[in-house]
């Protein structure tokens, strides 16, 4: 009976978090209960529970989780900033006389939002108020918009700096060095959140460009469904303010990343870069004053504080399930999986893409990943291909109806004749992109691991 008690955990943990009930303390509540039962049936060692303030004060002096809150509010600054609607503006002037060119211009905007910001929420938000109605004026299909919008705001998951490669890294550094201890290997190496923001960045520009392939074959096949812009409503194109449309955020992302892919800065510190980037251009923008401050730091705030919290939850759930042997289950179940590695990775991308239905990709990187992710490893997986794949297949999370959060933020500012059924149909050739460029990694694992390896060594 005991091996099935991790099982359990499980499985009453997704079903009180399907209530509604707050994350964290469904993590944490969750796990303190099944410990209590599990004491009285003798089934679970209480001596284990004194591992957490251990638990605790190592999350406290984690420098690298300093990255969430300084990212958060390089993306809430952003957002205020109004850099997305400058460079809706500056891009929507270049493609839009083209035949799919206000869907090319949306994809665009996107990767530099992902790569600016990183705030899924934000990005569909924003582009959903700006570009949404203009694309159903100029006759676009309210499918392909929406979902366009949709999958184009999730690229901040996968391209950098993105805050679930921070939290990723973060975990899946630790499930590295718990491999390396049971095999033997005194001699720690580790993965860092600057290797997957590296190991990222092709496949997220691969994807990029799926979108892009995707939108120029529906303008080319169906013309209808992304007509060009009418010449006599689009204004010559004005050079000098699309380049200071663009310039600013390009500045923004060279500052960050470029200083991560030279070696001049962690993570942690680029992060800092960036927060203070955000503050110049919000000042240069002229929207820096003392009212949004105040907003922008109590939305960094609440968003920081709820990551933590779930982290403090999801480190007592582990606990708790490590307690009962859920990770020697987990092994087990995996070593007696037909296919071997390969099997075993096969059902835990399965699993998570079907968990992203239900859950938000910091739900489940805090309670899958820590589970899976050290047994994966010890097999011989490359953790930075590892964790580019769990990235790619938590962006689904976003997008997967019923409840993808992409689908809520847009359906929240989407015009009253766009009907949810339209979002929902929109955003399935983009979940399939996806899982098509997973498909890709899979079978060229290179495209994640090169960059690092050449970079690093």
């Amino acid at each position: 009976m005991i091996e099935w008690i991790p099982l359990l955990m499980f499985v009453v943990v997704c079903l009180v978090l399907l209530s509604g009930y707050p994350v964290a303390f469904a993590l944490g509540g969750t796990a303190l209960l099944f410990a209590a039962g599990g004491m009285a049936l003798g089934a679970f060692n209480p001596a284990d529970l004194t591992f957490v303030p251990n638990r605790l004060f190592g999350i406290i002096e984690n420098t690298t989780l300093m990255a969430v809150p300084l990212f958060v509010f390089m993306g809430v600054m952003l957002e205020k900033s109004r850099v997305a609607e400058n460079l809706l503006s500056s891009m929507g002037r270049l493609f839009g006389p083209l035949p799919g060119g206000m869907g090319i211009a949306i994809i665009l905007v996107g990767a530099l939002l992902a790569a600016s910001t990183g705030i899924v929420g934000a990005t569909v938000v924003t582009m959903g108020l700006l570009s949404l109605p203009t694309m159903l004026k100029q006759g676009y299909q309210p499918q392909l918009s929406t979902g366009l919008i949709c999958a184009t705001g999730t690229l901040g998951q996968i391209i950098p700096p993105s805050i679930a490669l921070v939290l990723l890294g973060d975990v899946l550094g630790n499930a590295y060095q718990e491999a390396q201890l049971k095999q033997g290997l005194w001699s720690l190496d580790t993965v860092s959140v600057g290797d997957l923001f590296v190991g990222a960045l092709i496949p997220g520009m691969l994807l990029v460009g799926l979108y892009l392939l995707y939108v120029l074959i529906v303008s080319l096949w169906k013309p209808h469904l992304a007509p060009a812009m009418p010449r006599d409503e689009h204004a010559a194109s004005d050079w000098g303010s699309i380049l200071k449309g663009l310039l600013p955020p390009l500045l923004l992302i060279a500052a960050v990343l470029g200083s991560i892919l030279t070696g001049k800065a962690t993570p942690t510190e680029a992060a800092g870069v960036g927060a203070f980037g955000a503050l110049l251009l919000a000042a240069g923008h002229r929207q820096c004053n003392l009212a949004i401050l105040r907003e922008v730091v109590r939305a960094t705030s609440r968003v920081t504080a709820m990551v933590f919290m779930i982290l403090i939850g999801a480190s007592l759930f582990s606990l708790v399930f490590r307690g009962f042997g859920g990770e020697e289950a987990v092994h087990h179940l995996f070593d007696a999986m037909p296919g071997g590695v390969i099997g075993a990775t096969l059902m835990v991308m399965l699993l998570i893409f079907l968990l992203g239905f239900i859950l938000d990709f910091i739900e489940i990187t805090f309670v899958v990943v820590p589970i899976v992710g050290p047994v994966l490893l010890a097999m011989g997986l490359d953790p930075v291909w590892l964790g580019v794949m769990l990235a790619l297949n938590l962006q689904t999370s976003f997008l997967t109806p019923p409840f993808g959060f992409a689908l809520f933020y847009l359906r929240g500012v989407a015009p009253a004749e766009v009907r949810t059924a339209q979002i929902y149909q929109g955003v399935v050739p983009f979940i399939v992109i996806q899982l098509v460029m997973l498909g890709i990694l899979a079978l060229f694992p290179a495209l994640a691991t090169w960059l690092p390896d050449t970079l690093y060594g």
